[in-house]
């Protein structure tokens, strides 16, 4: 290790005996401002952790935080082991990529790679082995000498993500890091951003407001609102079983419908009591009981339309209007209680049920979740 990193010597935490990341009751206050609240989170080794909120949640602040450009009000940060709440960012294993990429236009695609090496006491030689071994890693052979206005919003965005692997941190830290691409690139890099954090074992905390980014990029998932971690899991577990409406809505498309709660039937499972009719729901961990007002969460591409049979407990409603999206139809459902059901089926399972009729709507006890109140 180079001169001027005394504090990136530590031995890496690879038997997992440690939390990499560890986050304690952190707060942070601006004014009157409370951007980050009582935040406390583990992260193991090389993992893919995001950050998602919606703007002003304080996501960005919290990894603000992590880098060392912030400092706690209250809490610890610490990093294999070692606190790092008072350092200051260039004495922690840690590199942070921003939003806007922040390259120096005037320089060439590899001293913006190398910029972060110098002054560390690494020699030319070492210095250019490292430019090209990441050059190669992030698919730019060719471009060394290229200025970043000849580069494209992929390219500059792979210029920026080989400067803060550069100094080889334990953990990398994105900010938005692809906001600014639009959707074919997006997805692509995506799955870019995954295998490369595979090849490399470094833990990557990434922040964003992209629902489906957040779920398509990472093993584990964390939701911030109003400065408060509120769930953790992964990607599935947040989707399938949000602990909240909130954390519901963010992770895409869901039907929200009141009910009372009824009698548990076994197997973790109760019936609800909505206005159209009963719900078959999985309980949450949280105390409820009989009677208790309660919201169940349903996503519309678990909900099956068949043709109504008039059996006992059986809801029906009426299709309004049939929607296609490509690879699937998303029908609205008007229901008895003059409440509104999005359904979404896939092309190739469609029932090709048109508007005005009138439909059974099979709800399975597992695709319904009784969120706390």
């Amino acid at each position: 290790m180079a001169a001027g990193s005394e504090d990136w010597t530590r031995p890496a935490n690879t038997n997992g005996s440690f939390p990499q990341v560890r986050i304690a009751d952190v707060s942070k206050t601006f004014g009157e401002h409370v951007a980050v609240n009582g935040v406390s989170l583990d992260l193991d080794p090389a993992s893919f952790f995001c950050l998602l909120g919606p703007s002003g949640c304080g996501k960005s602040t919290l990894l603000r935080m992590l880098a060392g450009f912030e400092t706690p009000d209250k809490g610890r940060i610490l990093i294999d082991g070692v606190d790092v709440t008072d350092r200051p960012a260039h004495r922690r294993p840690v590199n942070m990529m921003f939003q806007s990429y922040a390259l120096f236009p005037h320089m060439s695609v590899a001293r913006n790679i190398a910029y972060g090496l110098h002054g560390l006491g690494f020699g030319r030689a070492e210095i250019s082995r490292r430019v090209a071994s990441l050059l190669s890693l992030v698919r730019l052979q060719g471009h060394a000498e290229r200025r970043p206005h000849q580069l494209s919003g992929g390219q500059k965005q792979r210029v920026a993500l080989a400067r803060a692997l550069a100094r080889e941190p334990r953990v990398l830290l994105l900010d938005e890091p692809l906001g600014a691409l639009d959707r074919a690139l997006r997805e692509e890099t995506q799955e870019e951003l995954r295998s490369l954090q595979r090849r490399l074992s470094t833990t990557f905390i990434v922040v964003t407001h992209d629902p489906d980014e957040a779920l398509r990029l990472s093993n584990r998932v964390g939701v911030m609102d109003r400065g408060r971690l509120v769930q953790t899991g992964s990607a599935a577990e947040l989707y399938e079983r949000p602990a909240s409406p909130f954390v519901a809505g963010l992770l895409g498309d869901v039907n929200l419908i009141e009910g009372r709660l009824g009698t548990p039937t076994g197997n973790g499972h109760v019936t609800v009591e909505a206005s159209f009719g009963p719900i078959h729901a999985t309980l949450p961990d949280a105390p409820l009981s009989p009677g208790d007002r309660v919201v169940v969460a349903i996503r519309p591409e678990r909900i099956a339309l068949r043709p109504p049979s008039g059996g006992p407990g059986e809801s029906e409603g009426k299709i309004l209007e049939a929607t296609f999206l490509g690879d699937r139809i998303q029908r609205q459902v008007w229901m008895s209680d003059g409440s509104l059901l999005r359904v979404s089926t896939p092309v190739t399972l469609d029932p090709r049920f048109d508007s005005g009729t009138v439909v059974g709507i099979g709800i399975p006890p597992n695709a319904a979740t009784v969120l706390a109140p």
